[in-house]
């Protein structure tokens, strides 16, 4: 299930919504099933043959759904219908070991992370297509000068590359936090009813580990039920990769409004941007992005309620996870194809982001000239004559290089050629270039390895 979507670019489907719906479900609890049957036939707790029969049978395409739909309406039970309806379809006996020792939430919780963690496998994907994205766009966009903007005002010149390069540092953060949280996040857990693995007998630590090493998972080191830090924990690293997906589309839909017009999203032809003004070329990619990254946000408080269940288990608190989880994915999902759509098709308007550095006479150079300066009076005394004739250039009394020209606290140390030179914006972009290149290669580095 996409999110709407206004404009006329396609959007691919990342598929993270069919990985968790219902049937996907379903099966996953079924192939956690088959895994706590073999795992408990290698420890002779059940017969193998029944542990071949009811993996055999975890099959959701060899089931009656009729059966399901009024198990499920008639008992309310979010696994018990599916359960039944294996039992009876295992030849023999073997029905009779069907969940052998384990309660509801031992498999539905595990199953469901087995479906997140194909799900957290798509998003490291799509990571890796907005890395490689992002580098080609540093690169082509080192040397472009514009304003840097501190505070919303003109501070000093920087490259478009820079904002870039800032954008590739965030998001392989987020690549490595996703990395590292995997081994917490996805766990089998298999404790029973109340944790206590009691159901299992002596061996009921070494079921858990057997069912996990069928599943390619650690186990849960205590498998309470009422242990959730671990799944708010991804709920918070989405949340914080959402934030700098919002920050990226904030930052084109501020340099797409007209009185800024340094870059435009892809816009395809044909696209309206409204119905009543047809000259609109709106921003409706990065306004989709900043929408769905605000609401993944909201889930974060309602994921660390659930962290705080009751005793041994508690219902409510599962089911608030489980809602988080799904908010939280689907709209991930469909918020980083749009930021990869974004930075493979970003438009730069470099002559525009030129014409804006021009936008205070000079102004933004006020920092290279107080230094030049500071070698000859100081820092401070250099500092306060650029305040001077900049202030007086703010309240319209002249222009910056005229009043600078015209104060012989200035131009006893510096000739007007010298300040010609000093008031090139281009010149005084610093650092901006190599960071945005070094950025590219390490996007690219990274984006090779999620991809491989």
């Amino acid at each position: 299930m996409q999110q709407d979507n206004p404009t006329s670019l396609r959007v691919p489907d990342p598929g993270v919504a069919d990985l968790l719906a219902q049937d996907a479900r379903w099966q996953a609890w079924l192939d956690v099933e088959a895994a706590l049957a073999r795992a408990e036939a290698e420890l002779d707790m059940i017969p193998a043959a029944a542990a071949t029969e009811i993996t055999r049978k975890c099959d959701l395409a060899l089931f009656d759904r009729a059966r399901l739909t009024e198990g499920f309406q008639r008992t309310g039970h979010s696994l018990v219908p599916l359960i039944w309806e294996l039992s009876r379809l295992c030849d023999g006996d073997a029905g009779n070991y069907v969940h052998w020792g384990a309660t509801t939430q031992n498999i539905t919780q595990t199953g469901d992370l087995l479906q997140l963690r194909k799900v957290h496998r798509v998003f490291l994907r799509q990571l890796g297509a907005i890395l490689a994205a992002l580098a080609d766009l540093a690169e082509r966009s080192k040397d472009m000068a514009l304003p840097g903007r501190t505070h919303g005002q003109h501070a000093v010149p920087a490259t478009y590359g820079l904002k870039v390069a800032v954008w590739i540092d965030e998001f392989a953060r987020h690549v490595e936090r996703l990395e590292q949280c995997g081994p917490r996040v996805f766990q089998t857990m298999l404790g029973g009813a109340a944790g206590t693995a009691a159901s299992f007998g002596a061996q009921g630590l070494e079921v858990q580990a057997r069912l996990a090493a069928h599943l390619d998972m650690p186990p849960m080191p205590v498998p309470a039920r009422t242990i959730m830090d671990h799944l708010a924990e991804h709920i918070m690293a989405l949340a914080l990769l959402a934030a700098s997906c919002g920050k990226f589309a904030n930052e084109i839909y501020t340099g797409m409004k007209q009185e800024f017009g340094e870059v435009e999203e892809p816009i395809s032809a044909g696209t309206v941007g409204s119905s009543t003004m047809p000259q609109k070329r709106n921003p409706f990619t990065s306004q989709d992005i900043m929408a769905y990254a605000a609401q993944i946000r909201t889930m974060v408080p309602l994921a660390l309620e659930a962290v705080m269940t009751e005793h041994e288990a508690n219902r409510q608190t599962s089911l608030m996870m489980r809602q988080a989880q799904n908010q939280v994915c689907v709209l991930m999902g469909d918020t980083l194809e749009r930021v990869r759509i974004l930075a493979e098709g970003i438009v730069l308007k470099p002559e525009r982001m030129r014409a804006n550095l021009d936008l205070t006479k000079g102004l933004i150079m006020a920092e290279p000239i107080m230094l030049a300066l500071g070698e000859f009076v100081g820092r401070q005394e250099a500092h306060d004559i650029v305040y001077d004739a900049a202030q007086a250039v703010a309240v319209g009394e002249s222009s910056f290089s005229e009043l600078l020209g015209a104060d012989p606290r200035f131009n006893q140390y510096l000739s007007p050629e010298q300040m010609v030179r000093m008031l090139d914006p281009t010149r005084y972009t610093g650092l901006s270039s190599q960071i945005a290149q070094e950025q590219a290669q390490r996007a690219r580095i990274m984006a090779k390895g999620l991809a491989d």
